[in-house]
């Protein structure tokens, strides 16, 4: 299964991310997303699976606290990352189970592989901010485990 994955919209769906995320299946995005256009905007590329950011506003209809999925025997925990006050792979490590943890929050783009765990940070789709260029990420999961290519927008 090939899954999108993005994070930190903000209320911006740039046009870039439609070839980004071609074929993906499913998105997931990990918060701060800016309100329900941007859902809507991006359910015209595959279903959609959204959780809130601290910026977002929580209870907002499409928006889930957190979630945890299990795709293909694979295990995956999403959320914005804000939970854990300024989140690092190690935090999320120690505080979800979960073979794929996904992320947002910090606008840094990261993979980080821990023995048969991976922690995946999209980066930011939305608005430049601070010294990151935009980026998406395509998850793909199959009986073989995990493959996860970032893609800058």
């Amino acid at each position: 299964m090939l899954l999108g994955l993005v994070s930190d919209t903000h209320n911006l769906v740039r046009p870039e991310i439609y070839d980004a995320l071609e074929g993906v299946e499913l998105i997931l995005h990990a918060g701060d997303v800016g309100g329900p256009a941007v859902i809507a905007e991006l359910a015209t590329v595959a279903p959609v699976r959204a959780v809130f950011g601290n910026t977002d506003v929580p209870g907002e209809p499409g928006l889930a606290e957190s979630l945890d999925l299990k795709i293909d025997g694979v295990t995956i925990h999403v959320s914005h990352g804000h939970e854990l006050g300024q989140p690092t792979p190690a935090r999320l490590l120690a505080r979800y189970d979960a073979n794929i943890l996904i992320y947002g929050h910090t606008h840094r783009a990261l993979i980080e592989q821990h023995g048969d765990r991976l922690v995946i940070n999209p980066g930011a789709a939305g608005p430049r901010r601070f010294d990151v260029k935009p980026s998406v990420a395509r998850l793909t999961l199959d009986a073989g485990g995990a493959d996860v290519q970032l893609v800058w927008l």
